[in-house]
């Protein structure tokens, strides 16, 4: 064969392109059926509500304790990156016994994946009949807006606290009382120099527990009600007014002249509990810090001081407590003298 045979030969086997070159395939071979599994479909595609991941999830999960607590009421999820500037009312008992007085609210905070109880189904309930927007947020901006606070997964924004006036308040109780459509003396607590909300709100417990009318505080240097005051009034603030003094001294005065006797607590008194004659008269318990106790002028103005005997060891008892055993000690009187 002569060269130039071989090269076109050489040629034929690489293929009909000049310059090519000869490639060996070998022979194909399977993977025995190790790849059959790959292959396989993995069926439907998950819906998004089923998608742990999705927010058709956590929508779909909203819905269902929606559905739990009795209403079919839609939440708003955002809260439009602004701070609540009205008070919150927090826990559950706060709230709901501020929606059965019907205090005027704007909105309910609910905490996503919430514990349902029987409160937590009343306060939705109520809450729907009142048309009330509910809103479901996280935790973490639940505890944000209430600063921190205990609030047990619920709570409500309320307009400031309108506070009646003080005089207007008295005058009102007396005036019915000589009237003869109450059916026990007027019975008030003033705050003198009291600062902390908590023990405003647990004296306004107090005063309900003991059928009182109201509570009086100064215009300044005072405790407010705030949501501190609601909390541990346990929601008694939405029974009990709370009335403001321009001047306290001034009220108390007025308040006499009425035919209202005044007293003080005070560790040195004229008299110790429970020899409180005066309990069954029209009657105003001035109660001052824990501190400073009574204001000289406040103290001058009272018919008696009284005080409340403790161990020495003890210096002295919270405002509060001193109200709630004084209340006491005046409602004992008042349903022996009947």
């Amino acid at each position: 064969m002569t060269d130039i045979e071989l090269k076109d030969t050489d040629m034929a086997k690489a293929g009909s392109r000049p310059g090519a070159t000869a490639k060996k395939k070998g022979a194909t071979k399977g993977t025995g059926g190790h790849g059959r599994r790959a292959l396989e479909g993995k069926g439907p595609t998950p819906k998004a509500e089923d998608r742990v991941y999705h927010k058709a999830y956590k929508m779909k999960r909203a819905a269902e304790r929606r559905a739990a607590t009795g209403t079919n009421r839609k939440f708003q999820t955002r809260l439009g990156g602004k701070r609540v500037s009205d008070e919150l009312v927090t826990g559950r008992n706060a709230v709901l016994e501020a929606l059965r007085t019907n205090i005027p609210a704007k909105h309910l905070y609910v905490m996503s994946r919430i514990e349902v109880d029987d409160r937590v189904r009343d306060i939705m309930t109520m809450a729907n009949k009142k048309n009330l927007p509910m809103l479901e947020i996280p935790r973490s901006e639940l505890d944000r807006l209430t600063d921190g606070a205990v609030h047990q997964g619920i709570a409500m924004q309320i307009p400031p606290y309108q506070y009646p006036d003080a005089t207007d308040l008295v005058l009102d109780a007396m005036q019915r009382w000589h009237a003869g459509k109450l059916k026990s003396p007027p019975l008030f607590v003033a705050l003198d120099g009291i600062t902390d909300p908590r023990n405003l709100g647990a004296i306004i417990r107090s005063v309900s527990a003991f059928s009182g009318d109201g509570v009086i505080i100064p215009e300044r240097r005072s405790a407010a009600v705030t949501a501190g005051a609601w909390k541990t009034s346990a929601g008694a603030a939405a029974r009990i007014p709370v009335a403001k003094a321009t001047n306290l001294t001034r009220v108390l005065q007025q308040a006499k002249e009425q035919g209202m006797f005044v007293i003080g607590l005070d560790g040195g008194g004229d008299i110790d509990l429970p020899n409180l004659q005066l309990a069954s008269e029209p009657l105003c318990v001035v109660v001052g810090s824990e501190g400073k106790g009574l204001s000289r002028l406040v103290t001058e103005t009272c018919d008696q001081i009284v005080s409340i005997p403790i161990d020495s060891a003890m210096e002295s008892l919270n405002a509060a407590m001193a109200v709630g055993i004084t209340l006491y000690d005046v409602s004992r009187h008042r349903a022996e003298s009947h």
